[in-house]
Formats: C-alpha cells, structure tokens, sequence
C-alpha cells in the first residue's frame, strides 16, 4: 500500500505542477480574475494532498489497520472531485460544477481524520 500512495503521490504532485503552469502562462490572458484564481485554487489544493498521500505512503510503512488505506483513498477522492471540479468550473465557465467541490473538501477532512487515527 506505501507505494501505491507514494506512486500517486508523485504523479498528482506532477499533474498539480503542471496545472499550475498552465494556469500560469497559457489561461492568465484567457481566463477572467475569479476563474483563474478558482483554476489556482484547485491546483494549490491538489498540491497539498499529492504531498499528505505521500504521508500516507510513509504512515502505511509504520502503521497498520485500515484507517491508513481510508485516509490515502480518501485524499485521491478529494483530489478528483474537489480540484476536478475547481479546474472543470474555471475551463468551462459551468458554475454549477462549483456544487461538486464541497464533496472533495469533505473528503479532506475525512482523510486527514483518518491519516491522524492511524498515525495515533
């Protein structure tokens, strides 16, 4: 299990990079204000929990029980539909999407529950 989460770690720290530079350089003159600070939004987020799966991954080689395999699960889960929907939201202009987004925050705070349970 370490290394799935370490694997995903790695590669949604990738993705987050480069969505953010993309952010950076190619949407600043085709987005407006707000939906780029939304697109932002979703990568710093998904930033944060490419760097809590790798905690997970490090946690689940000290640690056993289930709690640790929930909190890294629930951290992918948030990264999709929390900056999923951020990044669909600002590409689209959908703001209806921006309903999705509570989802993912839920499952954040549900994982690092979960990360400090099995860490305890």
């Amino acid at each position: 299990m370490d290394r799935t989460f370490a694997v995903l770690g790695a590669l949604s720290g990738f993705v987050a990079v480069a969505a953010g530079a993309f952010g950076a350089h190619a949407l600043r003159a085709r987005l407006s204000p707000d939906l780029l600070a939304v697109f932002e939004t979703g990568a710093r987020y998904q930033m944060y929990h490419a760097l809590a799966l790798l905690a997970v991954a490090w946690v689940s080689s000290r640690a056993v029980g289930p709690l640790i395999g929930w909190a890294g699960w629930l951290f992918v889960a948030g990264t999709v539909l929390f900056s999923g929907s951020l990044y669909a939201l600002a590409l689209s202009g959908v703001r209806q999407l921006g309903a999705i987004t509570p989802l993912g925050g839920l499952c954040f705070l549900a994982g690092w529950i979960c990360l400090a349970l099995a860490a305890r």
